[in-house]
């Protein structure tokens, strides 16, 4: 892919293969999910997070190869469905990951990579770029990681992830020949987004089923679910369309694909998991105070899904995302005050933040609108869904000025 003056391509739509790709994931988000609910102090959030790089890395290069190729073919079909078995594999091993099962979890990886280069294989030079790294450095690792005990166990598998997650870096002037689908990223990586976003679903659900389902309870699913809507609302009511946007513009979409899908949705969706857990502690018992670990996942996975939208939007258009920039360091000032207090004020106390965040958003962006004439483009709808016809002409700011944190 051509460094300036990206050419235009054609719409490229996600197949129902990839889709039920996704259900694999979706389990295995549920999977790290219940590692990090057992054990959620630093040594466990750490864990969690060496795990969660392979199994989102994994989802990252069947994408990735789904973008750059035509795979609504016998062929891609076959091999999307051996990776996403693959997946399944490592999602089984991830409760025993850090016991019996961590072999498991490292072979599903690399058969995952080995099926990516088959895949590949006719593109020149696939060994000598990510893709190879998964074969030749990283699976290799994981398995021998597999084989060790918990101290040398988390540092090989920490040293996997780094490879694999500094491959795209390393690789930078190789990847330049890659031509991206600008309409076909921004819809797979917002919808494994919506996979996290889901198991927040669950935790919230899982836990009020066994609960008695009294006043103080269902106060406590209607605080938690009013904070996933509003996680929601922050990236499907502005991000969405700046994404788009900013990969269809761009003079480096290879750039924009490493830097906002690739590394930014790994912060945002592991912010969304921490959610989730903390959910998972809360509802079912509202009086009770949480204590510094469940706190900790709940304030500080929100505080670093909104801080990864100041990364963001300073990597799309070079500016700061004000709002909620703020409204991340007020949720992480206040999490020690959170510590000793009842779980339905804390929930309570995140849901009001999050709903006034996101009420300050649009009353900005709609004044922004109003004050433009009727011609200009910062009078265009704010639509939740990504608009084509917005987002394809470079004269258009609009969905940059809906963006992350909003017009300020």
């Amino acid at each position: 892919m051509a460094t300036t003056g990206e050419p235009a391509v054609g719409e490229k739509r996600v197949t129902w293969a990839e889709l039920y790709f996704d259900l694999v994931f979706v389990f295995a988000v549920t999977q790290v999910s219940g590692l990090l609910h057992h054990h959620h102090d630093g040594r466990g959030v750490a864990e969690a997070l060496v795990v969660f790089v392979p199994v989102y890395w994994c989802w990252v290069g069947t994408t990735v190869q789904a973008n750059i190729r035509d795979v609504d073919n016998l062929r891609d079909r076959v091999g999307i469905l051996l990776v996403g078995l693959a997946g399944l594999f490592m999602a089984l091993a991830v409760p025993g990951a850090w016991g019996r099962r961590g072999v498991l979890l490292g072979a599903g990886y690399w058969l995952a990579r080995v099926v990516l280069v088959v895949l590949l294989i006719r593109l020149p030079g696939v060994w000598r770029g990510p893709y190879g790294v998964g074969v030749l450095v990283s699976g290799p690792l994981l398995v021998i990681g597999g084989l060790l005990p918990g101290g040398p166990r988390l540092a090989l598998w920490a040293v996997a992830a780094a490879c694999d997650l500094a491959a795209p870096v390393l690789f930078r002037r190789r990847l330049a020949t890659v031509s991206y689908h600008p309409s076909h990223m921004p819809e797979r990586f917002a919808t494994f987004l919506l996979v996290a976003l889901g198991e927040s679903i669950v935790g919230i659900g899982a836990t009020a089923a066994r609960a008695r389902l009294d006043a103080p309870e269902l106060t406590a699913v209607a605080a938690a679910f009013t904070i996933s809507a509003g996680l929601w609302w922050q990236y499907f009511v502005y991000a969405a369309d700046a994404m788009r946007y900013a990969v269809e513009v761009s003079d480096s979409r290879r750039d924009v694909v490493r830097r906002i899908f690739q590394y930014g949705h790994l912060a945002l969706v592991a912010g969304v998991i921490g959610v989730a857990v903390g959910f998972g502690e809360t509802v079912a018992d509202p009086w009770r105070a949480l204590g510094p670990g469940a706190v900790a996942l709940l304030y500080g996975g929100c505080g670093l899904y909104l801080l990864t939208f100041g990364y963001t939007r300073w990597m799309m258009f070079r500016k700061v995302a004000t709002t909620r920039i703020a409204a991340a360091l007020l949720v992480l000032a206040l999490l020690p005050a959170m510590v000793d207090l009842p779980a339905l004020a804390v929930l309570v106390t995140l849901a009001v933040l999050l709903v006034a965040l996101n009420v300050l958003e649009h009353l900005r962006v709609e004044r922004a609108a109003t004050g433009a004439p009727e011609s200009s483009p910062t009078a265009a709808p704010t639509s939740s869904a990504p608009s084509a016809s917005t987002a394809s002409t470079p004269s258009v700011p609009a969905p940059a000025e809906r963006s992350v944190g909003g017009p300020v």
